[in-house]
């Protein structure tokens, strides 16, 4: 079985499956993503992928960098990503990622997370992939894109929890909206970095499935 990956939400699957390897997503929960992590091991994964978006902690990242984290923090242990696999992914770009149980969503909760740990970014399936892969003794890699800088506030329609499919209802945001309408600027400079995001990855998925495309 080849490499296999773990998302948090639905739209990252959609990109990650362009490579053919299996993915389970995670529906965006640490739980969630140490789930995925085992179904994927338990049905003979020789290697684990952390895929998808991820928050800046470092306010030199912009929407749309992509990070190769050479270290993952999952609570108070470090975990070191496998280097050939992280070449096949482009070369680690020797950032430290942090996984985070819950959402970060204040550009003071950032600075002091970074000051505790010294990350440049976070997500929420990377921690639950490490401690998984380091579990069961598989080598791992993270490949994130960077949706929101660290100095934004994510406004409350942004912290709407997707489903465990990794769908967010929309319906859902729609009404937080109509509730605080001021959120409309924030919600459509998020969607605009998200887009970003999604092309820089997809365009890297695209370079890695070439790459690993047989010759004719």
């Amino acid at each position: 079985m080849p490499i296999g990956v773990v998302v948090g939400l639905a739209f990252e699957a959609r990109i990650a499956n362009r490579l053919g390897w299996p993915v389970e997503i995670g529906g965006g929960t640490s739980q969630g993503a140490a789930h995925a992590a085992q179904r994927l091991a338990n049905a003979g994964a020789t290697a684990l992928l952390s895929f998808g978006i991820a928050g800046a902690l470092d306010p030199s990242l912009r929407p749309g960098a992509l990070l190769i984290p050479f270290t993952v923090i999952s609570g108070n242990q470090r975990h070191t990503a496998n280097r050939a696999l992280a070449d096949r992914l482009g070369g680690t770009t020797w950032h430290v990622i942090v996984g985070a149980d819950a959402v970060v969503p204040t550009p003071q909760q950032k600075v002091r997370l970074r000051e505790q740990t010294g990350a440049a970014a976070l997500d929420m399936e990377s921690g639950a992939v490490a401690r998984v892969a380091a579990a069961r003794n598989l080598p791992f890699a993270v490949l994130r894109a960077i949706c929101d800088p660290a100095q934004r506030t994510l406004p409350p329609a942004a912290l709407i929890a997707p489903d465990a499919s990794g769908s967010i209802a929309i319906w859902r945001v729609c009404h937080s909206l109509a509730i605080h309408p001021r959120q409309v600027p924030g919600v459509m400079a998020l969607a605009f970095d998200a887009a970003r995001a999604r092309r820089a990855l997809t365009a890297r998925i695209n370079q890695i499935a070439r790459a690993s495309a047989p010759p004719p």
